[in-house]
């Protein structure tokens, strides 16, 4: 299995699109993926038409049920979505309690690798959202991901959240001396608009070696895909949008190869 981190610590910037984008763009390749949604809000489990507020079962009872490490459990866990390939460990909004919960707690940051381990020949990919602020959830997601996917609206309000989530990113590789290699995504980018080139060519600037050298634009067929709680290649598989992440795509395998992850 290889495990992606979709991260960001500011929301909208399209964690949620791009994992479901990639993860479908991957199921169309015939790879299994298991998406994981680690925010409170629980975008990624709306999407797949399922109501945080009412799941019996979520990625917050990984954390407490002595049953956690029991295989069977995880797999009662898991929902379907859309596709036959693409499974998803849901969030319930008793995840924005976690924090407190588990105060003081020893081991409560490799819970989400624990239940991965589980599951290792069961998936080819484990794409993880993440939730946009720095906490037990997203050093989880840090801790059981071999690479990161950070997306960054091209506007400068977005160019602070980058720069906290890659000094954070290097805090955390520091501190378990290991290497997390990290890619960059410039997202919802408008050629139309001066704020958006302006964002990008300060991108370009301060963070070459770790930029993406395209663009996710913006795109309505991502919207209405979204709202209609399908895969956005199973709308319209040449939108400007899915043609990118399929570049995207291909970037990621090409580095999670070399990378040995």
């Amino acid at each position: 299995m290889r495990v992606w981190a979709i991260a960001n610590q500011k929301g909208g910037v399209g964690k949620t699109t791009s994992v479901v984008t990639l993860a479908g763009l991957l199921a169309d390749q015939g790879k299994k993926v298991l998406v994981v949604d680690l925010d409170p809000h629980g975008s990624l489990t709306s999407y797949f038409g399922h109501n945080p507020d009412a799941l019996e079962y979520s990625l917050y009872h990984l954390f407490f049920e002595k049953r956690s490490k029991n295989k069977q459990f995880i797999e009662s866990v898991i929902q379907p979505t859309s596709l036959n390939n693409v499974s998803l460990i849901p969030a319930t909004t008793s995840l924005a309690t976690l924090e407190r919960q588990i105060s003081g707690q020893e081991g409560m940051g490799l819970v989400l690798s624990q239940t991965l381990s589980q599951l290792w020949n069961d998936y080819d990919y484990a794409l993880l959202d993440t939730p946009p602020i720095l906490g037990v959830l997203l050093v989880n997601a840090m801790a059981a991901s071999q690479q990161m996917v950070i997306p960054t609206q091209t506007e400068h309000l977005a160019l602070k959240g980058l720069e906290r989530m890659v000094h954070t990113l290097k805090m955390v590789m520091r501190s378990q001396s290991r290497k997390l290699p990290y890619t960059i995504v410039p997202t919802l980018f408008d050629r139309r608009t001066l704020a958006s080139v302006s964002a990008l060519k300060e991108m370009r600037s301060l963070y070459s070696d770790t930029l993406w050298s395209e663009v996710i634009p913006v795109d309505t067929k991502l919207r209405d895909a979204s709202q209609l709680g399908i895969f956005p290649h199973e709308l319209d598989d040449q939108s400007r949008g899915v043609r990118a992440y399929k570049h995207l795509l291909e970037v990621l395998v090409t580095q999670s190869s070399t990378e040995g992850g």
